[in-house]
């Protein structure tokens, strides 16, 4: 199995392990990575393509046809010995020592390239799975808050009723504190919406019914325990490893060329039957000719073997410079993830600390206002900027996952 997916796994059950299960049916990202690499129409379509260029190894451990040539003389030429009534010409050209071996290697190249596709599809849907996955995780974190800030508004309107029936509050606040359910019920409703459809996508990553239920009773927390991400191993990543293969298929191409630029060599047989000279008594009278033959194919005109030469040349250092290409945007991509995964966690610290701060608030607030200190709209404050801290947790979390996806499949 690919190291990277050994790693995508080895996060799952690290992530796995801080999570605070309310149920036991419970959808580990493990067990769907697994599925997905085993179901995925995608990564089946790229495995088919390696079976068929391996397959045409086959293909090409062949030599030419067999040329098989019958003819009759409708005029009969008179020779020595009769008459000459048909021929029959076998002919057989052999490559030059070397040429099949070239062509299978060459073949073997091709698929050597192919199979890389295949590693960069599974990692490309381990990151998909991945990040479909904590984006329900989010959802579902979002829609816990939001329904403890719905209970925590109704018991602020049953404390607002009776402050209503001491005259310490108005009917207005009530109706206020209404409102504002209404707001955080609408937002769960389009929260569900959402899940739903993220539900969809991983579903479909799954290759399964876009309606089956992904249970994740979960929640998210971020760890100071990780591994960081290095340049030296993104050199090994499969996007760079695939130009070097495409880089060895060229020269096996170049090989490959060199022999088709070398002769052929042919051997063959000639049989013509001849016919008796009536009347007449002879050695070999009516002797049939048989005559063995052999002949060489030259590529005098070898002008394109030197094209394909001076193509492949220029295709090898073609493809070196795409890699460097492809190794600068992955790179870039490798230190943002980094920086990005840092920041969510400098953020995760800072909202953490805020809600602490406006837990405490609340308390003072809740006291005045019972005291008459505070008026309403200081509750309703306190209670969103709770609400705020506690999204903005649940955001930074997501992020910080979320990149580090990105870093495990970059450099690992």
């Amino acid at each position: 199995m690919d190291l990277f997916i050994k790693r995508i796994l080895k996060l799952s059950i690290f992530t796995c392990s801080l999570f605070v299960f309310n149920f036991s049916n419970a959808q580990s990202l493990k067990s769907l990575v697994e599925k997905a690499l085993e179901n995925n129409p995608e990564i089946q379509k790229f495995e088919l393509q390696y079976k068929i260029t391996s397959e045409k190894v086959n293909e090409v451990n062949a030599i030419p046809n067999t040329e098989v040539a019958v003819g009759y003389f409708v005029s009969e030429p008179e020779t020595r010995t009769g008459a000459q009534r048909a021929k029959v010409s076998v002919k057989q050209m052999i490559p030059w020592f070397g040429s099949i071996t070239a062509r299978e290697n060459y073949v073997s190249s091709l698929a050597d390239v192919k199979y890389e596709d295949i590693v960069i599809a599974k990692r490309k849907l381990v990151l998909s799975v991945s990040q479909s996955y904590y984006n329900l995780q989010a959802i579902k974190a979002t829609q816990k808050v939001l329904r403890a800030n719905i209970e925590l508004l109704k018991n602020y309107e049953t404390m607002t009723l009776r402050f209503v029936e001491t005259g310490k509050s108005s009917v207005v606040d009530v109706l206020r504190l209404q409102m504002r359910q209404n707001e955080l019920q609408q937002s769960k409703e389009v929260l569900e919406q959402q899940y739903i459809a993220e539900q969809t996508v991983l579903n479909k990553l799954l290759n399964r019914d876009k309606a089956v239920t992904i249970v994740l009773n979960v929640e998210l927390m971020i760890s100071s325990e990780k591994e960081l991400g290095t340049s030296e191993n993104l050199k090994l990543h499969p996007e760079l490893l695939k130009y070097d293969k495409l880089y060895a298929s060229v020269a096996n191409s170049e090989l490959l060329n060199q022999k088709e630029s070398s002769p052929m060599i042919g051997f063959g047989l000639d049989y013509i039957a001849v016919s008796e000279r009536p009347n007449m008594t002879f050695n070999d009278n009516g002797k049939d000719i048989v005559m063995p033959m052999i002949s060489v194919s030259i590529p005098v005109f070898n002008k394109k073997y030197k094209s394909k030469t001076k193509q492949n040349k220029l295709r090898q250092e073609e493809i070196m410079v795409q890699k460097q290409v492809r190794f600068n945007l992955l790179e870039t991509a490798l230190d943002k993830a980094i920086a990005n995964r840092t920041a969510a966690e400098i953020q995760y610290s800072t909202q953490t600390k805020n809600l602490l701060q406006a837990q405490k608030a609340e308390e003072i607030v809740l006291k005045s206002y019972e005291t008459g200190m505070h008026n309403f709209n200081d509750v309703l404050d306190i209670q969103e900027l709770q609400l705020k801290f506690q999204k903005n947790r649940i955001a930074s979390t997501k992020k910080y996952f979320i990149q580090t996806t990105i870093i495990n499949y970059l450099s690992n």
